[in-house]
């Protein structure tokens, strides 16, 4: 086994040959569409928009609502508040949505518009005209990191915009979640099934599982359909406490405790076995209740699962590509499982990702992924769908992770946490394993009858 990673090889290249990362600005628009009544905002060009838009389109397999404030070169010197004004009154009359989620582009942010004021003036001037509808906005430049990134800001946003300050009154039972960037819909489902298991009622914020699941309405909405609602927001100051899941989400636990005194835990992951059974410990200490029969069941047919996969993931080579927080939590399944991190590619130099175990952690792109996967000869490819050409051009098999996934059907109810989730990822990537595993065929056998054989063999019996 390799020792613990403690250098960051930050590609140097003059163009990005396959990116892996996406713009802040989209993971941003992910999470406001994880409120409910919702229309997302990109303050910038169109053509930023319609990127963002198709990959989410692709991925969900939804219509997604979503705006733009559609800059142009002049706007662009001149300044863009009339384009979000007229935007945000534009929207209000068609769609009446609750929440309209702004969030900013490289264009803008290059200019250095001060769009947060901006918005102040906008909800305070048309005050009467809005009515119910709320405004948000998070600075979201797409040079700034990635998906996970902008999801943390929006989150954030969110918090300083909707949860009151603390008042000093606690709910025992309620506790907040603050669900990251890679958490699927399915996930945020997951968790928050364990999390009632304990008797207790989590607040999603923001809540993909509720907007993005893939439920059908029944009639037209111009806005997102289910999610977190202003009122779920309006009462997360009086929580027990609150769980933020993942690194990037750090930052918004910490301001969401300074505004409302909820007392913050951080969980850094919740695929594996350890990491859920600090999960369940941990919700155990909170509710003060003991585990559920059906979460100790779980568990076991957790561990079954891996006694019966470890076979066919020991000595397998493993090519890794994805944003920080995914990375984490599932390097250490491979590992754990007896397979070999031989090449990990990611987006930022996150710190936390010098404790995986492998040899050097790369910050490029898919092009990095294929370059490193043919050379440490790599057994298995695990990214998002960019990943298929390297698949086929390397011919190994491509585990599809993470956002996005637009050649499969499901991606939204890929469950990858929790007892169960853990089980069905172990079962999934030996399954994958076993279908690419080379079966022996009476070719293999061919030169066995000839007379270099028999020869060898008499020599062998001679002596």
């Amino acid at each position: 086994m390799h020792k613990p990673s403690d250098t960051f090889v930050i590609a140097r290249k003059s163009a990005s040959t396959n990116p892996l990362k996406m713009s802040p600005p989209l993971g941003a628009a992910m999470a406001y569409l994880g409120l409910d009544g919702c229309l997302p905002l990109f303050h910038g060009s169109q053509g930023c928009t319609a990127f963002a838009l198709v990959l989410l389109v692709r991925h969900f397999k939804e219509a997604i609502p979503f705006q733009t404030t559609a800059m142009n070169e002049v706007t662009t010197i001149l300044g863009g508040m009339d384009n979000v004004e007229q935007a945000v009154l534009n929207i209000h009359a068609r769609a009446r949505p609750k929440i309209i989620g702004i969030c900013s582009t490289g264009l803008t942010e290059t200019r250095g518009e001060d769009t947060f004021a901006d918005v102040r003036t906008i909800q305070a001037r048309h005050a009467e005209t809005l009515g119910d509808t709320q405004l948000v906005f998070a600075a979201t430049p797409d040079f700034a990191g990635g998906v996970q990134e902008g999801w943390g800001k929006a989150v954030s946003a969110m918090i300083d915009r909707f949860v009151p300050q603390g008042d000093g009154t606690r709910t025992l039972r309620q506790i907040n979640v603050l669900a990251g960037a890679h958490m699927s819909p399915g996930d945020v489902d997951e968790l928050r099934e364990i999390i009632e298991a304990f008797g207790l009622e989590p607040i999603n914020l923001p809540d993909l599982s509720g907007s993005l699941d893939g439920h059908v309405p029944g009639r037209h909405i111009g806005t997102t359909y289910g999610g977190t609602t202003l009122e779920d927001m309006g009462r997360m100051h009086r929580s027990a406490c609150t769980l933020a899941i993942g690194e990037h989400m750090r930052i918004s636990g910490e301001r969401l405790e300074a505004r409302t005194g909820v007392p913050t835990r951080f969980i850094d992951g919740l695929t594996g076995l350890e990491a859920v059974d600090r999960l369940v410990v941990t919700l155990a200490e909170i509710s003060g209740q003991p585990v559920p029969k059906r979460l100790r069941r779980q568990r076991s047919q957790l561990v079954d699962a891996m006694l019966d996969g470890h076979f066919h993931f020991g000595g397998k080579r493993i090519a890794i590509a994805a944003e920080p927080d995914l990375l984490w939590a599932l390097g250490p399944i491979f590992t754990g499982m007896g397979a070999e991190l031989s090449t990990v590619v990611t987006t930022m130099p996150a710190p936390h990702l010098e404790a995986l175990d492998c040899g050097k952690v790369i910050v490029g792109d898919l092009g990095d992924l294929e370059t490193g996967a043919a050379e440490t000869g790599a057994d298995l490819l695990v990214t998002h769908s960019h990943g298929r050409q390297a698949s086929e051009r390397l011919g190994l098999p491509l585990f599809r992770v993470g956002f996005p996934q637009f050649d499969r059907i499901g991606a939204a109810h890929q469950t990858l946490v929790g007892y169960r989730g853990t089980r069905a990822l172990v079962c999934d990537l030996a399954n994958t394993f076993i279908d690419h595993a080379h079966h022996a065929s009476p070719a293999d056998w061919a030169g066995l009858g000839s007379g270099e054989g028999s020869h060898g063999g008499s020599q062998a019996a001679a002596g």
